[in-house]
């Protein structure tokens, strides 16, 4: 394998930067090419490449977002533009491409190797939704930053005897809103994997400051049933929240942006790595994964296939540390 590929697609997350520098350096240093995909999947069908170098990529392991840019393609999607991209990738005499993104992206991945070409994908996801692997990039990064406005915002909250209801990214996966609750003290949280009545909001609501609390803070996936804007102003509805007011916070996406996290550089680095070290060993269709320490590859198709579950027990521990 003389020259591969990488590319960032789909959401943006804290640490990509890092893993194409990895991917970037540690080829180069197994005597490989390295080309940059600029906006992922729409830039392969455009044939945006570059070649990156050790310099090009220096200096990113502590920038936020992707130096090669993002974007989503519906003409990707299809089997004239999955054909395309396939044709871009020989015209450059491309050996083996990394893919670094979510569950889009993975497909993605998938499609080119069903074409025959060899392709390792590296998770990089805020909303830690991939299976197979402990953590995917950019998850520890988003959470300290909601956890960190969470803190602040308990401040204002407690000033002034509101409740607070806190939306987080998490279409489908529950996992940042959770952690982040816990992390933060907040009384509760909402998730897209758990029901949870809107007269349980209000009794755990009533509970919390029957036992003195000054505040009520609600963290909201999302994807969640109850929306984050109709549970305040269902708080805040006469009769509904007593003498306590109920405001709303959406974070947004700042959860996706600013320097990443040590842990995120390491785990980036560390894909990034063994991403190559797959296509090196003439491995295809995998994705890497952090498990019991180490990184390992196991088939996309078993990612793909298996949807991730939010762990019940850890959905009950912070109840019972929210009383």
């Amino acid at each position: 394998m003389r020259r591969i590929a990488v590319m960032t697609s789909g959401g943006d997350a804290p640490g990509m930067n890092a893993a194409i520098r990895s991917v970037a350096r540690v080829a180069i240093d197994l005597g490989m090419e390295v080309l940059g995909i600029r906006r992922g999947f729409l830039g392969l069908t455009e044939g945006q490449f570059e070649l990156l170098d050790s310099r090009s990529v220096s200096g990113i392991i502590r920038q936020g977002g992707t130096m090669l840019g993002t974007a989503r393609s519906r003409f990707f999607r299809t089997e004239e533009g999955q054909r395309l991209a396939l044709q871009r990738l020989r015209d450059r005499q491309v050996d083996g491409l990394v893919v670094i993104g979510g569950d889009g992206s993975l497909h993605g991945a998938q499609a080119l190797h069903r074409l025959g070409f060899p392709v390792i994908g590296v998770p990089a996801t805020i909303d830690n939704d991939i299976s197979g692997t402990l953590m995917a990039i950019g998850v520890d990064t988003a959470l300290n930053t909601a956890v960190e406005a969470i803190d602040r915002i308990k401040d204002t909250a407690s000033a002034h005897n509101r409740a607070f209801v806190v939306e987080v990214m998490g279409r489908n996966s529950g996992y940042l809103a959770l952690m982040a609750a816990m992390a933060s003290g907040a009384e509760l949280a909402l998730v897209p994997e758990i029901d949870v009545p809107l007269e349980r909001v209000l009794t755990e609501m009533r509970n919390s400051y029957a036992r003195g609390k000054t505040h009520f803070i609600v963290v909201v996936a999302e994807g969640a049933r109850i929306k984050a804007k109709d549970l305040a102003d269902y708080i805040s509805q006469d009769g509904h929240s007593d003498r306590y007011e109920a405001r709303l916070t959406v974070l947004g996406h700042v959860q996706r942006g600013g320097s990443p996290s040590a842990f995120d550089r390491i785990l980036a680095t560390r894909m990034g790595a063994a991403a190559v070290e797959r296509l090196k060993q003439g491995f295809s269709a995998e994705m890497v994964v952090l498990r019991d320490g180490d990184m390992w590859g196991i088939p996309l198709e078993e990612v793909l296939s298996t949807p991730r579950t939010l762990d019940p027990r850890l959905y009950g521990l912070s109840n019972i540390l929210a009383t």
